[in-house]
Order: C-alpha cells, then sequence, then structure tokens
C-alpha cells in the first residue's frame, strides 16, 4: 500500500505527539505589520498565508515573500501536500502582470515563486512561469527572484523556459529519501528530479532543493540524499520537519530533535553546500533572500 489514505490507516502508524520545544512563534515587527496591511487592503495572495508558515513574520520583515501561480488545483495527489488535487481551471494569461503587480505593492525584495504540478498542460505551465519571471523584472527590476519549479515530467523542453529567463536560484525539492519518494510523491520520481537538478546546474543556475525529515527516514538514508544532491551540484540545502496538515495526509513518524537538525546542518556544509537551513521549522524559503550570490 503506498497511497497516503493506506498508509494513515495502518495500524503499525501510532500518532506522535508534538514535542514540546515544537513552537511556532507568533509574527510581529513593523516591515511585517506593514506587508500585512498591503496584502489585506489589495487581497494578495501569498503562499505564506495559505499555508500558515511559521516563518512569515521573520520571511516579511525582511522583505522575502512567496506566491503561488498557475492555480490552486494540483493534478499530483502528494501524501504530504494539502493543496486540492483535481482538473484545473486553463492556465489565466494575465495571472503574470497580477503577480508582478502584487510584488511591486508589498515592496518585495527577494520574491519566491512556485506552483502546483500542471501535467495537464502541454508546456507543463512553463510559459506562464517565463512570463511571470518577465513580468516581476518588468515592475520591479531591483528584485531578486527564486523559482520553485515542478518536474515538468521530465518534459526538458519545458525546462528550458526555465533556464531561459534564468532567476537568481532555481530551487526543485527532492522532498525525502529515494525508499519513501512512492510513498510520499506518488507520481514523482527520485531520479527524475535530480536530473533536473542537475540540467539546471549544468545550464549554469544556482540550484537549491528542500528535503522533509521525520517520515520515516533513517539517518544513513539523509546522508545519502545530500550525496546525491551534491553529486549533481546542488548550492542550497533546506531541511524542515513535516507536519501532517490533515488526517488524511501521511502521518509524522517522528519529530527530528533540533540538535540532530544542527548535526546535520554542520555535515552538509562539510559536504560542500554552500548554504544549509536545517531546523524543525524550516521551509524552502525559509532565509531565501540569503541565498542569492
Amino acid at each position: 500500500m503506498t497511497d497516503a489514505k493506506a498508509l494513515n490507516a495502518s495500524p503499525v502508524r501510532q500518532r506522535v505527539p508534538k514535542p514540546k520545544w515544537l513552537r511556532v512563534k507568533l509574527p510581529t515587527g513593523e516591515s511585517y505589520k506593514k506587508v500585512r496591511e498591503i496584502v489585506s487592503e489589495h487581497k494578495l495572495h501569498t503562499i505564506c498565508e495559505s499555508g500558515n508558515c511559521p516563518n512569515m513574520g521573520e520571511c516579511w520583515g525582511e522583505g522575502t515573500a512567496t506566491f503561488m501561480i498557475l492555480g490552486n488545483i494540483c493534478t499530483r495527489s502528494c501524501g504530504f501536500c494539502s493543496v486540492a488535487t483535481g482538473r484545473p481551471d486553463d492556465a489565466d494569461p494575465f495571472e503574470p502582470a497580477r503577480v508582478a503587480k502584487s510584488v511591486k505593492l508589498m515592496g518585495v525584495k527577494h520574491a519566491v515563486i512556485t506552483s502546483v504540478d500542471r501535467d495537464d498542460l502541454a508546456d507543463g505551465g512553463s510559459e506562464i512561469w517565463a512570463m511571470t519571471v518577465r513580468a516581476i523584472r518588468r515592475q520591479s527590476p531591483e528584485t531578486t527572484l527564486e523559482t520553485l519549479i515542478p518536474d515538468f515530467m521530465g518534459k526538458w523542453d519545458n525546462l528550458q523556459r526555465i533556464i531561459e529567463v534564468a532567476p537568481e536560484i532555481v530551487s526543485h525539492n527532492l522532498e525525502t529519501v529515494r525508499r519513501l519518494t512512492k510513498q510520499v510523491r506518488i507520481q514523482a520520481k527520485y531520479d527524475r528530479s535530480l536530473e533536473v537538478l542537475r540540467r539546471l546546474k549544468q545550464a549554469g543556475m544556482k540550484t537549491k532543493s528542500g528535503v522533509m525529515l521525520g517520515l520515516g527516514e533513517t539517518e544513513e538514508e539523509v546522508i545519502e540524499t545530500m550525496d546525491d544532491l551534491r553529486s549533481v551540484g546542488v548550492d542550497v540545502l533546506t531541511l524542515g520537519q513535516y507536519l501532517q496538515p490533515t488526517p488524511k495526509h501521511l502521518p509524522v513518524a517522528d519529530f527530528v530533535h533540533p540538535e540532530k537538525f544542527e548535526e546535520y546542518r554542520v555535515l552538509g556544509l562539510e559536504k560542500g553546500f554552500r548554504f544549509v537551513e536545517s531546523g524543525p521549522l524550516v521551509r524552502s524559503s525559509y532565509h531565501a533572500e540569503k541565498h542569492v550570490f
């Protein structure tokens, strides 16, 4: 059984209580309040809010925000993700302009753009991706960009559109170790994701990837995953604790202690990653503005 529902129902997996040291800080600060007012007034959409990111206050205070494009319905059904799965609406050619306007209104210094998977589209949504990058650069030329992209089902012409607009950082998350990929990322492939990252690096991109811990991986598998990412030249690694979004999603196998996250951070730097963000509340875009080099 590999689907999320079956795994969740397994008698082997008992609910693991959340430890006392896993606490989310409430967002504060004048910069955060100012951005929050702009977002509310103009009805802007950020993943920071919709995903209840624990680092929203810190990131907004640093001038970083994350936006999701290509709608809010995904064609994939990953066991860890709370985004709705189904048949998406048609891609909106006016969306890039709206996102660019949001970036400008919010005064974003570093924008992270992500998307749902659009396996229903021949181009995988890559044309909207490229249009969005260009639109932001026209309206906010000083804003740096990170694109957190899907694998485009290994259709490399679509990946080339991302390469051609050359974001400062291109990120593609491996999400988990090889053994758990079929359970966690049901329609994805571990080696295909590595190939995405390899091709990006060969094209001269600065690359980044993220992995969730607490899904049942072993320490040896985490280390193997680090080595696999370094073998394709990945520059930046993020490691964070998986948190079950709803009872229908994969359960947490264990909560990784902050000391172990610190050990992984040090090890990652020793292995040659330029930056390693590692901690229970770390998410893909955490400290994203610092990863531009």
